[in-house]
């Protein structure tokens, strides 16, 4: 959290003092949604973890609604808890064996449909409107891996074009490698080419200069040295 916002509201550890929600400005009088107190927080807590644990019946989408608005609703640090709240769902998802990596980007869904988002936590809070909140949250768990699905189509139908267009040079053997290692890292610098593939620096240098002239690769610093590169197609297909 060093140099990031929130720095200073005591990062990684639970709060000890009574935190609200609301606009700039607002007050506990004012406040649109106040959080336990901290020792209910930290009983709250407790019964999340263990219901996180417990064996269920549920469906694993409809628990990750629940346990997501459960968290949020419990507010357990003093900054961050939406940042940490959707952390928490890829690293379910992950450990429930769903996904078999964190593809699935729903701060996206959120953000575009915020107010929505907080209209619908507050409505459980407030009348327990779970039906309508867990619709909202399948309906953003829908649209997200479809967009996924989307991106990496568009990441496969890009390392088939660089693939033919290595072909035409004779050059597939050695550069394949260096190619695919851009859709994990599409920012990096020749020792890290070199690091990751087990090459020879010079060796690494020679292959980034060819993906340089194919377009491929393109030198961020303008420096002489301690350059850095970056797949620009690649990273427009993953943020378009």
């Amino acid at each position: 959290m060093e140099g990031v916002h929130g720095q200073e509201w005591t990062p990684g550890e639970f709060r000890r003092s009574q935190n609200w929600i609301g606009p700039p400005g607002s007050t506990l009088a004012t406040a649109v949604y106040i959080p336990p107190p901290v020792l209910e927080m930290q009983e709250a807590l407790y019964s999340l973890e263990t219901f996180i644990h417990a064996p269920s019946d549920l469906p694993p989408l409809i628990r990750l609604g629940l346990i997501h608005y459960q968290f949020e609703a419990i507010h357990p640090f003093l900054d961050g808890n939406g940042r940490i709240g959707r952390l928490l769902l890829l690293l379910l998802l992950k450990a429930w064996q769903l996904l078999p990596q964190p593809l699935l980007y729903l701060s996206a869904y959120f953000e575009k449909n915020r107010q929505a988002y907080y209209d619908h936590l507050l409505l459980v809070s407030q009348s327990g409107a779970w039906e309508a909140w867990l619709c909202f949250f399948l309906e953003g768990i829908h649209s997200q891996a479809e967009d996924a699905l989307k991106r990496v189509r568009q990441l496969q139908t890009l390392r088939e074009q660089y693939q033919a267009q290595l072909t035409e040079q004779k050059r597939t053997a050695t550069l394949l490698p260096v190619v695919d290692l851009l859709f994990a890292r599409p920012i990096l610098t020749i020792n890290q080419i070199a690091e990751e593939l087990k090459l020879s620096y010079q060796t690494a240098r020679r292959q980034v200069a060819i993906l340089e002239e194919q377009g491929i690769l393109q030198e961020m610093t303008g420096y002489a040295r301690n350059r850095i590169y970056r797949a620009a197609a690649v990273l427009q297909a993953i943020d378009k």
